[in-house]
């Protein structure tokens, strides 16, 4: 991770404000790259003098939209029916859930949207299921722009006003995160333990003679 960091900075310095958006596209399309190291690391290269404060959120914005625009693509491109056929090759998971999901989706997408970008861990899945939904682009960019532009906003100007302590913004995000994939880890868990009654459930009734 300290390489990727070292790297970030020095784009961040070599093109100004622009590296600011290549740095969070990227971490949009791959999550382990985290957005509360990489963001309040840009707030403290505005504090330096290498770029302005604002120009730093507006490409951080920028690039959270169209990393997460590659994702909706992605979603796009393979579709509701490719999921649901995987969805039927993977244990204890069915198709009809994944469609009911979708449906979910469909039903609340721009509070999904808006929402899951304030939400580590969830901020670049979301844009998936956006995508397979065929969420109207422009809805989907919309509440795309105003979640990022919320999120980015307020840890580029923690990196900025902590200065060489802007590292410290990670300790308390950090622990959110933890949370909220550990809340994921127990639904995945419900979610498989219901999967399993419901099989087993099905196969006791298949194997009882009719009286």
């Amino acid at each position: 991770m300290d390489a990727v960091l070292d790297w970030v900075v020095l784009v961040m310095r070599t093109i100004g404000a622009p590296g600011v958006g290549v740095a969070t596209a990227l971490e949009t399309v791959f999550p382990p790259v985290p957005s509360e190291l990489v963001l309040p690391l840009a707030g403290y290269t505005a504090s330096q003098g290498h770029y302005g404060l604002v120009a730093a959120i507006v490409w951080a914005t920028v690039g959270s939209v169209l990393g997460a625009l590659v994702l909706y693509w992605l979603g796009a491109a393979w579709g509701l029916d490719r999921i649901c056929a995987l969805a039927d090759r993977i244990p204890l998971v069915h198709a009809d859930d994944v469609r009911r999901a979708v449906s979910w989706f469909g039903a609340h997408g721009r509070s999904a949207v808006f929402v899951g970008r304030l939400v580590p861990g969830v901020r670049s899945l979301v844009s998936i299921p956006a995508g397979v939904d065929r969420m109207p682009l422009a809805t989907f960019c919309l509440y795309t722009t105003l979640g990022s532009l919320a999120w980015n906003t307020a840890l580029i100007l923690a990196g900025y006003e902590l200065g060489e302590q802007w590292h410290v913004v990670e300790g308390y995000v950090g622990p959110v995160s933890n949370v909220v994939y550990a809340v994921l880890a127990v639904v995945l868990l419900w979610f498989a333990a219901r999967r399993l009654r419901h099989r087993v459930s099905g196969e006791r009734r298949r194997s009882t003679p009719p009286q």
